[in-house]
């Protein structure tokens, strides 16, 4: 569960992020449907106080003092670990099937997207120009795979299902598949977006191996 930090009435942009805590707002929604889809991990790349048992255990991009500093890699597991508990635990939730989207990267070249980074590639990279097995994308990739293979061994057969849609490697290699300068947002005019998709492209990648995973499932009669 995360709360924005406010500070005399204004936001800060800062999160106080409780690992262990699931946000009810979303949890409530679970017992009414047949299939969820849980897809984060570019939230985490901004402050964020992380709290365990009630207590503050570390922060993520903070500059508070006598705080131990973590990287997005130790938060991002440990959500995907409660929210994935939750819901094998939910007595309410049926045959729920439940797919991890793992992380898809950002493109920004030349800057950061507040310092004139821009992702005008116009053709994909080559499978010799992505870095696999080095890189914040890849660790992340990884903990989101792990925390649902360890549900899969540890976790009691409750009836529910868990499937990965691994996108990470295919949109490493779409620098080309971002809106750039391109999109159009009035309130952030002269900034690039090189984390979002455009539709038809990437995206479409997406839709295939979801469907691929419904037919897998034999959930036809919900496509």
């Amino acid at each position: 569960m995360a709360e924005e930090r406010v500070v005399n009435g204004s936001k800060t942009g800062g999160y106080d992020l409780h690992l262990d805590r699931i946000e009810n707002k979303w949890a409530q929604y679970l017992p009414g449907v047949d299939y969820a889809i849980i897809s984060s991990a570019h939230w985490f790349f901004r402050p964020i106080y992380l709290h365990e048992d009630g207590n503050v255990i570390g922060c993520v991009y903070c500059d508070a003092k006598n705080i131990s500093h973590v990287q997005p890699s130790f938060a991002v597991p440990r959500v995907f670990r409660t929210a994935l508990k939750y819901i094998n635990d939910c007595k309410e939730c049926g045959r729920l099937l439940t797919f991890v989207r793992t992380f898809s990267p950002s493109h920004f070249e030349n800057g950061a997207w507040n310092t004139g980074g821009r992702c005008n590639r116009t053709s994909p990279y080559t499978g010799k120009q992505i870095n696999l097995g080095s890189s914040e994308e890849w660790d992340l990739k990884i903990a989101q795979l792990e925390e649902i293979e360890r549900l899969k061994k540890n976790g009691v057969n409750k009836g529910k299902r868990f499937e990965a849609l691994d996108v990470t490697k295919a949109m490493m290699m779409r620098p080309d598949g971002h809106p750039d300068i391109h999109w159009n947002n009035q309130y952030m005019q002269g900034y690039s977006d090189c984390v979002h998709w455009c539709l038809p492209g990437p995206i479409d990648v997406w839709n295939d191996l979801l469907m691929a995973v419904f037919r897998k499932q034999d959930y036809s009669s919900l496509v």
